[in-house]
């Protein structure tokens, strides 16, 4: 039982205590209702003419046998509809609650037909008189309440922006499905989509199919040039997140004449699109520099066999694409110094140079980007020193990392680590099988890392690793140049 009035709280305290164990019926809580310190269902009884004495002696004769707690959360979703409805406040009180009674049992509300309870009487007692009418459904029983005009008009723009918002939340899923072939993102749109379908449960739908009238509908002939342009399947997502976009603030301003609550909701999710579409059209830049780095290198100066220039010249010449800069003894000067040499290194080599952990010193070189693990500085922050091009990479070590990396920015994903390293310390492994997971899950660059070697890398190509990351194979071989082509070769 969740955003409810206190009244409601203590009315369903007290008709829990005076079920006991025999669970609570809907003559328990409409007793509870009645006696309720705050009286406001008493009062509506009063102003409909039912002596209050009266209509509890009805409440006990009718028979509730069964308990009402299979059905509570739908009595209290209804009285949530009919306190958004009337009031726009998605918190019901006492009098909604009783509402809900009447309009969720019809069966019920039948039984005091004799002392002229109907649901329509108590609908209108809390509505009051207002001009021009509009039908509404209780379980398939219609009658009228009163509707404002300014109501109809806002409820017809919010008709057809909820159907505009619909189409393009498809278009960008079947993009995100066919052409990204992306899961994570797929699923993101279709969620996003299904959460507006249930804040559009939140109004009344007769009141917004009424309001429908596509035949006189001016903006149906009123076209431009460019609707009918589209040069490849990204430029179809493009116009329609901007559709999307458009279609929710519409939404979020007509709703607010409808309901807050729904205006709320439509916000949320307007901000989550913006979200969303950062992560479907990422960095031109980024994706073309990554679309042949198959092969990580990350290097520690103390741990590499011979000499770092040496080391970096010939694992180029072996086929990584990356080296990334791992030193975590070093004071900041001496980090910035071997980060210059490093930075010499890898362009003469013609290979991207990552520094690890600290993206200022990946500025002060002019690196190709960051890498950053979970504990180190946000992506937005990172991304705040380097600039809309530079590379910035993540570690993840679960699902959940993983789906926030993307959301985050990142360029590039780290997945793992799959095997106990030599060069580094884990806490706690995540193996094959997140790595599986981890890749079947985005189409974003990833790469797997975590002590992969020549006899390992097949295992990992086989849980889906198109992309590694590696560091003592290279870095302690005699020949770093034929082990690179070697894990280069496993992979593909």
């Amino acid at each position: 039982m969740q955003d409810v009035s206190p009244a409601i709280e203590r009315a369903w305290a007290s008709a829990a205590g005076n079920a006991g164990e025999r669970g609570i019926t809907l003559a328990d809580l409409l007793l509870a209702l009645l006696e309720e310190e705050e009286g406001r269902p008493a009062a509506l009884l009063g102003k409909l003419g039912v002596e209050l004495e009266q209509f509890r002696d009805a409440i006990r004769s009718f028979q509730f046998s069964a308990p009402l707690s299979p059905a509570a959360d739908a009595l209290f979703a209804l009285a949530r509809e009919h306190s958004l409805r009337l009031m726009a406040e998605p918190s019901p009180t006492t009098e909604f609650l009783f509402l809900a009674a009447f309009s969720h049992d019809l069966e019920f509300a039948a039984a005091f037909g004799e002392l002229g309870l109907t649901p329509e009487k108590v609908f209108h007692a809390l509505r009051g008189d207002l001009p021009e009418p509009e039908l509404l459904e209780f379980d398939g029983e219609a009658f009228s309440i009163s509707e404002p005009k300014e109501t109809g008009i806002a409820a017809r723009a919010v008709d057809a922006n909820m159907n505009r918002a619909g189409e393009a939340l498809r278009v960008l899923d079947d993009y995100c499905r066919f052409v990204l072939n992306d899961p994570f993102l797929t699923r993101s749109w279709k969620q996003l989509r299904h959460r507006l379908a249930e804040a559009s449960g939140t109004l009344p739908r007769n009141a917004l199919l009424s309001a429908r009238d596509t035949l006189h509908d001016v903006g149906t002939s009123i076209q431009t040039p460019g609707e009918y342009t589209r040069h490849s399947p990204e430029s179809v997502a493009i116009a329609n997140v901007k559709r999307l976009q458009e279609s929710l603030r519409s939404l979020e301003e007509f709703g607010k004449i409808l309901s807050t609550a729904f205006a709320h909701s439509v916000e949320r999710l307007r901000y989550e699109s913006y979200t969303l579409e950062r992560s479907m059209f990422r960095n031109d830049s980024a994706t073309e520099r990554l679309a042949k780095a198959k092969l990580y290198a990350l290097l520690t100066g103390s741990q590499c066999a011979a000499a770092l220039d040496w080391t970096i010249e010939e694992i180029a010449q072996g086929g990584v694409g990356i080296v990334q800069m791992r030193e975590k003894e070093k004071s900041d000067r001496e980090l910035l110094e071997r980060a210059e040499f490093l930075r010499k290194c890898t362009r003469e080599a013609g290979v991207l140079f990552i520094v690890n952990d600290r993206p200022d010193v990946a500025r002060a070189v002019e690196a190709d980007g960051v890498h950053l693990g979970q504990t180190d500085l946000p992506v937005s922050v990172a991304r705040r020193i380097l600039g809309p091009n530079a590379l910035i990479g993540v570690s993840t070590h679960n699902l959940e990392q993983v789906h926030r990396a993307i959301l985050d920015g990142a360029d590039y994903l780290g997945i793992g680590p799959t095997f106990p390293s030599s060069t580094k310390s884990f806490g706690e492994l995540a193996g094959l099988e997140f790595l599986g997971n981890a890749m079947a899950e985005t189409s974003l660059p990833a790469f797997a890392l975590g002590g992969i070697n020549l006899a390992n890398v097949r295992e990992v190509v086989a849980s889906g690793a198109k992309r590694i990351a590696v560091s003592a194979a290279l870095a302690t071989a005699d020949d770093p140049r034929s082990v690179a082509m070697a894990l280069r070769l496993a992979l593909g």
